[in-house]
Formats: C-alpha cells, sequence, structure tokens
C-alpha cells in the first residue's frame, strides 16, 4: 500500500459522509460566535455586567483588533479579495458542474465564512469611526454576534440538507 491510498483511507474525500467534516463545521461555527471580531465574547460579558477595568480591558482589546483588521484590508484587502473571490468561484464550478464533493464541501465551508469576514470588516470601520466606549460597543460586539449566529444557522442548514441529498443519492448510486 502506498501512502496516498492510507492517506485517503482515512479521510475520505466523500466529505459529507465523513465524521470531520461535521466536526469542521461546528467548531468553526462555535469559535466564530464566540470570538467576535477577535474579542472573546465572555469578554463583553463581564465589561457589561462589572464595568471598570473589564470595560477598559474590552475596549483596548478591541482597539487593537480593530486596527489589525483595518490595516490588513487597506492594505492586502484587494488582492485578498480578488483571491478570495477566485478560489470560491472555482470551488463552486467544480462542485457545481463538476460534482466534485469536497469542493462542494469547501463552498459551503468558505461562502459563509467569507460574508462573516466582511461582516467584520464594516463592523471594525464602524467601531474606529465612531470611537465607541464600553457600553456602546458591547451592544455593538453583541448584536454582530447575533447576525454571525444566524449567519451560522443558516450555513449548518443549507449544508445539511445539501449533504443528505449527496448521501441519498450516493447510496442510490451503489444499489
Amino acid at each position: 500500500m502506498d501512502w496516498q491510498t492510507i492517506v485517503f483511507e482515512v479521510i475520505d474525500m466523500r466529505s459529507f459522509s465523513n465524521l470531520w467534516f461535521w466536526i469542521i463545521l461546528a467548531v468553526m461555527w462555535s469559535t466564530s460566535s464566540h470570538w467576535i471580531l477577535g474579542v472573546p465574547f465572555d469578554m463583553v460579558g463581564r465589561a457589561q455586567k462589572v464595568g471598570g477595568q473589564a470595560a477598559v480591558d474590552l475596549e483596548d482589546l478591541a482597539r487593537i483588533h480593530v486596527n489589525r483588521v483595518l490595516y490588513i484590508a487597506e492594505t492586502a484587502g484587494l488582492i485578498l479579495l480578488g483571491l478570495g473571490c477566485f478560489v470560491l468561484t472555482a470551488l463552486f464550478l467544480l462542485g457545481a458542474f463538476y460534482g466534485i464533493e469536497f469542493a462542494q464541501a469547501l463552498f459551503l465551508l468558505g461562502f459563509p465564512t467569507s460574508v462573516v469576514w466582511l461582516l467584520n470588516i464594516r463592523l471594525a470601520k464602524r467601531i474606529r469611526d465612531g470611537q465607541l466606549q464600553a457600553d456602546a460597543l458591547c451592544t455593538m460586539l453583541s448584536r454582530h454576534r447575533v447576525w454571525i449566529q444566524v449567519i451560522g444557522m443558516m450555513s449548518i442548514f443549507v449544508t445539511a440538507l445539501w449533504g443528505m441529498y449527496q448521501n441519498l443519492s450516493y447510496g442510490a448510486l451503489i444499489h
């Protein structure tokens, strides 16, 4: 047995029947809804309840991440946008027209994530322009988290429907 055969037996390229794909999907959305613009959401709750140093820490961490996100967007934004659109288009075409299930799975992971990234950039601009203090910052980050969770729920729902369809149609082909 060569190494490629071993790898493809361990990592099933039929993504929607692979437990690892669903674990990655769950971890990705759990992480996305916990780290809002690089700020852990428990820090937002602590700043709302306790205030004081917790609110100052939240403002500092948010400022650091806002500046980081906006620096990346301003210096490499067009290149990253072009590269992202190219990769997502290639994955869509490979998945939709050539039926490559791995490309379909990557597209279903990547497209909603790219929407969240765009929303993060928009939120970072709004935070920088508003020079928000702790209360308004907590409200804005909490609202943003809800939108990320809505996108995540829709993504998981669509991915589950498509995955069930793929698994059922693959099973029908075998029998």
